[in-house]
């Protein structure tokens, strides 16, 4: 299988729709703080978005791995196991950041401020999908999972701000 990283930089009409409004950069990977994961796992740099934060690959391995994001405010969650589930969360909710009761209803009123500034939101992300061979699932079952990753799964990934030795403060309450 190629790799999904090498996919989105083929398919420039994905990677624009993954910069904005997925605001994801796989040309942004420079977390400006020495950070490390409490368990003393692998912790990979490879893409950020605008306002400073990092999405990392945790542990060892390829695109497979757990997504840590980290924003330049001092929090954090695990928000994906693998690049794949990262890529449909982006695509089907990219205001994901602002759901934080992970809700169908929340996600809607959001997904309605995006659509007034982009009414092509719809078909930019199907044709993104279909670059990149995605079958996306419904706003539902990835605000379940976000929230199962985020709350439940994320919390054996502690961010540790190396120089102090202070955790990140959780993106999402459990």
């Amino acid at each position: 299988m190629e790799s999904l990283i090498a996919a989105v930089r083929e398919h420039e009409e994905a990677a624009r729709f993954l910069a904005w409004p997925g605001d994801f950069d796989l040309d942004r990977g420079d977390h400006v703080e020495d950070v490390h994961l409490a368990s003393g796992a692998v912790l990979d740099r490879f893409a950020g978005d605008g306002a400073g934060g990092t999405f990392f690959f945790c542990g060892e391995g390829g695109e497979e791995r757990p997504i840590l994001y980290a924003d330049s405010e001092g929090g954090a969650a695990l928000v994906a196991v693998g690049l794949p589930e990262l890529v449909r969360l982006l695509l089907v909710v990219p205001w994901w950041r602002d759901c934080q009761d992970f809700s169908d209803e929340e996600s809607r009123e959001l997904e309605a401020e995006y659509l007034e500034d982009m009414p092509d939101l719809a078909a930019g992300r199907a044709r993104a999908a279909a670059a990149l061979g995605l079958e996306l699932p419904d706003r539902s079952t990835v605000l379940a999972r976000l929230s199962e990753v985020a709350t439940r799964l994320g919390k054996d990934y502690v961010l540790i701000f190396t120089p102090e030795g202070n955790p990140y403060e959780p993106l999402f309450a459990a």
